[in-house]
C-alpha cells in the first residue's frame, strides 16, 4: 500500500508548480480570458470590442518579466479564441458553427500575439524606460495590436480594410490603457522597493548590534593579551635567574609556564583575528552620527519594551558628520545607553545629546533614574564593579564602565559621570576628539 504524500512534499510540489513557466503562462492566459469578458463596444455592433483583457495581459508582462512573451501571447491568443468559441458553443447550442465561430473570435487572437511581440521589443528594456516613456511606448504597441485586430476582423469578414477605423478613438483608449496599469504597476514596484528596503535596513542594524557587541568583546581580548603578554616575559625572566642560580628543576618548570602562556596568546591571538574580521565586514565606509543615534535608540527603545519598562529615550543632536569610527561609537552609547534602561524603574526618560565643545565632539547619556551616589563615582569606571545583580546575587556580565573607559581612551577621550541639572538621575559624558572622529581626519 504507497504511503500518502507528507504535507511538506505536497508544499514543495505546489511551489514548483507556480515556479514552472508554462503553469505561469497558463494562468495569465486563463486570466486574461476571463477578463476580456468585461468589455466596452465603442462603436454600434460587435466590429471590434475592447475589454480588460489587454490591461490584465500587460500588468502581467510587467509584473513577469522573466517569461517570454511571445509564448505569452501566442498561448493566451488560443486561450481566448477557445474560451469565446466555449462561450458560443454553450449559450447558442443550436446555431453553433465551429468555422463560423472561430472566424468570429480569431481577431482577437491575434491581438493578443502582434501585443507581446511589440512587447517583446522593449522586453530587455523595460527597467531602463522612465513611466512617461514606456506609456508612450505601450500606447504606440496596443494601438497598432487594436488596428491589427480591426483590419483582421474586416477581412475575416469580406470587408475593406481600409474603411474608417476609429483610429482616434483607438489611440485614446490604448493611452488611457497603458498609463493606468503602468500607474499601477509603478505603485506595486514602489511598494515591492519600500519592503525591501525595510528588510535590509533591518539586517544593517542586526549587523551593526552585532558588530559592537563583537568589538566590546574583541577588546576584552586585547587587553587580557597585553596581561598575557607581560606574564610570558615574567615568566621568561623567572626562569632566566632560576637558571643562573643553578635551580634546574625549577627554571625548567618556569620555562614550561612561559611556553603554555606563549601558546595561549597565540590562540588568543587567532580568535581576535576571527572577531576582527566579524566586526570589522564594511557595513559602510563611514556613518553620520545621526545614523548612529537613530540605531542606539531603535535598539535601546526594543529592548526596554523586552524588560516590559515603559521608556521614552530621545535623541538631541546639536552637531553632524561622518565617522569610520561608527563601530566604537555604537559600543560605547549603546552600552551606556543599555546600562541607563536596566538601572531604571518602569517609567522614565533616558536622553542622548551630542555637541562640540571647543576641538572636542561630546556625547551625553542622561537619565531620569535613580542616579549614582557620590561614594561610587570614585570607584564607577573601576574594573568589576557594578549594581546590577540577578535574583540569585550574581553579577552582571556585560561590558561593563571600565571597558567603556578604555575604549573611549583608546580614540584619545576621556569619560566621566555626573549628576544632570535637576538633580535626578545620572549623566555620561563622553568627550572625544573631533579630528579623530571626523571623517577623513
Amino acid at each position: 500500500m504507497s504511503e500518502a504524500p507528507s504535507p511538506s512534499k505536497i508544499g514543495l510540489r505546489m511551489q514548483s508548480l507556480f515556479k514552472n513557466e508554462a503553469f505561469q503562462i497558463f494562468v495569465i492566459a486563463i486570466m486574461t480570458a476571463f477578463a476580456g469578458e468585461f468589455k466596452i463596444n465603442p462603436w454600434s455592433g460587435d466590429i471590434f470590442r475592447l475589454g480588460l483583457g489587454a490591461s490584465t495581459l500587460l500588468l502581467s508582462l510587467l509584473l513577469m518579466q522573466h517569461l517570454p512573451f511571445v509564448k505569452t501571447g501566442a498561448v493566451t491568443g488560443i486561450v481566448v479564441v477557445l474560451f469565446r468559441m466555449t462561450e458560443d458553443a454553450i449559450g447558442f447550442p443550436s446555431s453553433f458553427s465551429v468555422a463560423s465561430s472561430f472566424q468570429s473570435h480569431l481577431a482577437g487572437g491575434v491581438f493578443y500575439l502582434v501585443f507581446t511581440s511589440g512587447m517583446r521589443f522593449i522586453q530587455r528594456r523595460l527597467a531602463a524606460f522612465q513611466p512617461l516613456i514606456l506609456g508612450a511606448v505601450v500606447s504606440a504597441i496596443d494601438l497598432l495590436a487594436n488596428e491589427t485586430e480591426l483590419v483582421t476582423r474586416r477581412i475575416l469578414e469580406g470587408m475593406s480594410p481600409f474603411l474608417n477605423n476609429g483610429l482616434a478613438l483607438l489611440g485614446a483608449i490604448a493611452v488611457l490603457r497603458s498609463y493606468f496599469i503602468i500607474g499601477l504597476f509603478s505603485s506595486i514596484s514602489i511598494r515591492q522597493m519600500r519592503l525591501i528596503q525595510a528588510e535590509q535596513q533591518k539586517r544593517i542594524e542586526q549587523m551593526l548590534n552585532i558588530g559592537s557587541g563583537l568589538y566590546g568583546e574583541s577588546f576584552y581580548l586585547r587587553k587580557s593579551m597585553d596581561t598575557i603578554e607581560r606574564i610570558t616575559a615574567s615568566s621568561f625572566e623567572l626562569y632566566s635567574k632560576l637558571k643562573q642560580a643553578s635551580m634546574t628543576e625549577y627554571s625548567r618548570q618556569a620555562l614550561g609556564i612561559a611556553q603554555q602562556i606563549h601558546e595561549v596568546k597565540k590562540d588568543s591571538q587567532r580568535i581576535l583575528a576571527g572577531l576582527t574580521k566579524l566586526y570589522d565586514r564594511e557595513i559602510a565606509q563611514e556613518m553620520k552620527l545621526e545614523e548612529i543615534f537613530r540605531y542606539v535608540i531603535k535598539a535601546n527603545q526594543t529592548y526596554s519594551e523586552m524588560l516590559k519598562k515603559e521608556l521614552t529615550i530621545e535623541g538631541d543632536l546639536k552637531v553632524d558628520f561622518s565617522t569610520s569610527h561608527y563601530i566604537v561609537l555604537l559600543t560605547v552609547l549603546n552600552n551606556l545607553v543599555a546600562n541607563a534602561v536596566e538601572a531604571m524603574n518602569r517609567y522614565g526618560l533616558i536622553r542622548i545629546r551630542a555637541f562640540d565643545r571647543g576641538d572636542r565632539t561630546v556625547f551625553e547619556v542622561v537619565d531620569s533614574g535613580k542616579g549614582i551616589p557620590e561614594r561610587d563615582r570614585q570607584i564607577i569606571f573601576e574594573p568589576g564593579f557594578t549594581t546590577k545583580f540577578d535574583q540569585d546575587g550574581v553579577a552582571a556580565t556585560g561590558i561593563g564602565l571600565s571597558h567603556v573607559r578604555d575604549i573611549v581612551g583608546a580614540l584619545g577621550g576621556e569619560i566621566r559621570v555626573s549628576t544632570p541639572e535637576n538633580g535626578k538621575g545620572a549623566r555620561f559624558i563622553v568627550a572625544l576628539p573631533t579630528i579623530t572622529l571626523r571623517k577623513g581626519a
